[in-house]
């Protein structure tokens, strides 16, 4: 069963402001109808009121069903509701003069005057900032709001009012639908912004993705060229022997047959990517790594004179918890602590990026990082499709081998007698932690 507000605890960010940008502007009919048009019905006299209510909701109703046009069109999913956007603006403009009018044709009264110049503030206000959600360049969102006074300053002179009390007037009442029209321009301004970020962080993992896989490229070809290159030499001196019918030619198919399993098993490590990891440089490619996409991250503790294999196996971890961080929530501060206690390196990577159930009820199990089993992989083994040999070799390989994600590092923390930890610590925040003994690890290095 669906928890309430986990649909709005499963958007993402960018899917967050825009559902909040879409629903304002909803509300803000609402408001229309009650913040202005309610006083009308008690201070109006009902040969006015009435009609000026029914016109006050279908103006709100007309400024919804554009607004919401307008955010598609901002987003690109429609095309700019341009018919829309101009009968809203004759509705607004023609409802505002008529509002005028009737408070000239009124006795002087000022809780009547005061209502309804309330309600063509309202009215305008609305109309204008929606038209603003549809509009680019902020010399046409200035004319707009121009238009409009000019407007109202030329209703008042023709209904006689002396030229300094247009003026004000006209100010007035042109406060509040200025700022609409400026609360709609930032609004634009920070939806497409926040989208621009989101497709920034999704273009520095793909990056990432792909400087792996050159990575991974560089080391196969680094591991397999010169080793082909001997076996093509050697096979050629075999054909060449064999045809002389000497027995040297056996060894060389003997030397060949060495060298391609070597390279086989060297293959494997490559695409297993059992490669020595330094736990110094893996911490400073994650603090730069993180800081550049906008995640605070803070290291403390010192790696020197750690044992290789527990610098190799914690040095994992910290590349694993990184990605993990990049590729799930919407971390703001990850935090990288290495202390020895007792004999123990421990290691613990805490970020505050845990933001809906599945991330959490996956965190605490996986941290997340099955829910991605294929982007993980690809990320690891430089996005090469391995293949049925490869399945078949993976099956013939130790079982240190396999696994990905926090399965994978508790097998290689496990072999070097280490264990880990990982799941939700409190609300928002996911901690991994791993830890190695010394005594061993110090033996064997």
């Amino acid at each position: 069963m669906r928890m309430p507000g986990g649909w709005w605890r499963s958007k993402s960010t960018p899917a967050k402001v825009e559902t909040y940008t879409r629903w304002s502007y909803h509300f803000f009919a609402v408001f229309e109808v009650v913040l202005f048009g309610l006083p009308v019905l008690a201070q109006v006299p009902l040969r006015f009121s009435g009609w000026l209510f029914a016109a006050l909701c279908g103006h709100a109703l007309l400024s919804t069903a554009t607004a919401s046009r307008a955010v598609d069109w901002t987003r690109g999913r429609r095309e700019q509701p341009v018919r829309l956007m101009w009968t809203l603006g004759a509705v607004t403009a023609l409802f505002a003069a008529a509002t005028l009018l009737v408070t000239d044709a009124l006795p002087a009264d000022p809780d009547s005057g005061g209502a309804l110049g309330s309600l063509a503030t309202g009215a305008m206000g609305v109309g204008i900032g929606t038209i603003t959600l549809g509009m680019r360049g902020r010399r046409w969102m200035a004319a707009l709001v121009a238009g409009f006074a000019a407007g109202c300053l030329a209703l008042a002179l023709i209904l006689h009012a002396a030229p300094d009390d247009a003026v004000v007037a006209t100010l007035a009442l042109m406060l509040f639908p200025g700022f609409m029209a400026f609360a709609a321009a930032f609004s634009v301004w920070l939806l497409n912004a926040v989208y621009e970020l989101d497709e920034a962080r999704e273009t520095r993992a793909r990056l990432a993705v792909a400087e792996e896989r050159l990575r991974f490229g560089r080391d196969l070809h680094d591991v397999i060229g010169r080793n082909l290159a001997v076996i093509a030499l050697k096979s050629e001196l075999a054909v060449q022997l064999a045809r002389r019918e000497r027995p040297e030619a056996v060894e060389q198919m003997i030397e060949v047959q060495r060298i391609a399993q070597e390279s086989q098993r060297e293959v494997r490590d490559v695409v297993r990517g059992y490669r020595e990891a330094d736990l110094g440089v893996e911490l400073t490619g994650a603090r730069g790594v993180l800081n550049a996409a906008g995640i605070a991250c803070e290291v403390r503790g010192e790696t020197a004179g750690l044992p290789a294999e527990v610098q190799s196996a914690l040095g994992w971890v910290v590349r694993e918890a990184t990605t993990n961080v990049l590729r799930h929530g919407d971390a703001a501060r990850c935090d990288v602590g290495i202390r020895v206690l007792e004999g123990r390196v421990v290691l613990t990577v805490e970020n505050d990026g845990v933001e809906n159930d599945g991330a959490e009820n996956g965190g605490a199990e996986n941290g997340g990082v099955e829910n991605s089993r294929a982007a993980n992989r690809e990320a690891e083994n430089g996005g090469v499709d391995n293949g049925p040999a490869a399945n078949r070799e993976a099956a013939d390989a130790p079982l240190e081998g396999r696994g990905s994600g926090l399965a994978g590092l508790r097998e290689r923390l496990a072999a070097v007698d280490g264990t880990l930890e990982a799941g939700r610590v409190r609300k928002g925040v996911f901690r991994v932690v791993a830890e190695v003994p010394l005594a061993g690890n110090e033996a064997t290095a």
